[in-house]
């Protein structure tokens, strides 16, 4: 079992939500988000970088919309783009070579057996299935695909043409519940009222043209290209998309009178736990063991949960009571999450 230790987020537990609407017919794609499908769906808050408040606000716009009915899940993006470029053409490339747009998807909010879907502005696709986030040990699951996958992307300007008058791209997504209700609870699609755990990335590069073609600018120093921007819905308070706990809760709506969302007392006491685990993960690698001593774990801080850790020498699990005392809710040291 890897003891790593495990980085704990810089930042307020304040993951967005969104309130995902019913679609009132099916979608041709096509890439465009201007059309009268998309009319009764909001936007998300403008991207913010990964990192949310310690880094400054992206230079490019990125917002997307989502809607759903029984048989999709359905997804738009208008990325501001005077750059529009991609080069890779295969499925299951590591498109984020590419600049790209990228859709995270933890159904069941465990953060166990989640989805990762990436796009570039060629409409190629790379889908994959985390059973762990790397940090808990992986792997992804890249021989996994979307069955009925439906994609479309609309270039406003011109592709891998600098001189061209570039806008922006925007893409259309739809993925069938057939694919995603595997990793959800029961192995079912969402009811009215619940919600999933979700984010979304955006992956720039710093390029120049050269010969008349986008080429990523290098460090002189390195001669490497420089890392790339990411920026996201929900910020993560750490350069890494694969800490599930901290994605957004997309909230799924039966009518439009459905508008609001209060955070569940539950999910704040999920997020106590997440710290504790951060915090324990830490300390075995510090000190090569496990600690039992709560009150070390939580520091100074104000807690509403009252957590108890049972260790051996190489597993833990940390349990607290549900916010209505009726289950307990768990976390061990993979990071795996559930109520019981």
């Amino acid at each position: 079992m890897n003891q790593s230790g495990v980085p704990e987020p810089r930042m307020e537990y304040a993951p967005k939500h969104y309130i995902c609407k019913r679609a009132k017919e099916p979608l041709v794609l096509d890439g465009r988000v201007d059309k009268a499908f998309w009319g009764t769906a909001d936007w998300t808050d403008d991207f913010v970088d990964i990192e949310g408040d310690l880094r400054p606000k992206p230079g490019k716009q990125t917002r997307v919309k989502m809607l759903w009915d029984d048989e999709y899940f359905y997804f738009a993006a208008e990325l501001i783009e005077d750059q529009i470029w991609a080069t890779l053409t295969k499925r299951d490339s590591v498109i984020f070579y590419d600049n790209d747009f990228e859709i995270f998807i933890d159904p069941d909010g465990d953060t166990h057996q989640y989805y990762e879907f990436e796009i570039n502005a060629l409409n190629t696709v790379w889908d994959l299935l985390l059973v762990k986030p790397y940090r808990d040990g992986g792997p992804p699951v890249n021989g996994w695909d979307i069955s009925g996958l439906k994609t479309a992307v609309h270039i406003d300007g011109e592709l891998n043409a600098p001189d061209a008058d570039n806008r922006k791209w925007s893409v259309e997504v739809a993925i069938p519940w057939t694919s995603l209700k595997e990793c959800a609870e029961g192995n079912r699609p969402p009811e009215p009222g619940e919600f999933w755990r979700v984010n979304f990335s955006r992956v720039e590069w710093q390029t120049e043209v050269q010969d008349g073609e986008y080429r990523k600018v290098l460090n002189p120093e390195t001669g490497k290209p420089y890392p790339e921007d990411n920026w996201v819905w929900s910020p993560m308070g750490i350069i890494n998309m694969h800490y599930p706990e901290l994605w957004g809760y997309v909230v799924f709506s039966k009518d439009e009178t459905f508008q609001s969302f209060e955070l569940p007392e539950d999910e704040r006491i999920k997020w106590e736990l997440r710290k504790l685990y951060y915090r324990e993960r830490n300390y075995y690698e510090a000190h090569g063991e496990f600690t039992q001593d709560v009150k070390l774990l939580m520091g100074d801080e104000l807690w509403s949960c009252k957590p108890v850790i049972e260790t051996t020498r190489s597993l833990f699990q940390i349990t607290a009571p549900s916010s209505d005392g009726t289950a307990v809710i768990c976390i061990r040291e993979d990071g795996k999450l559930w109520k019981e």
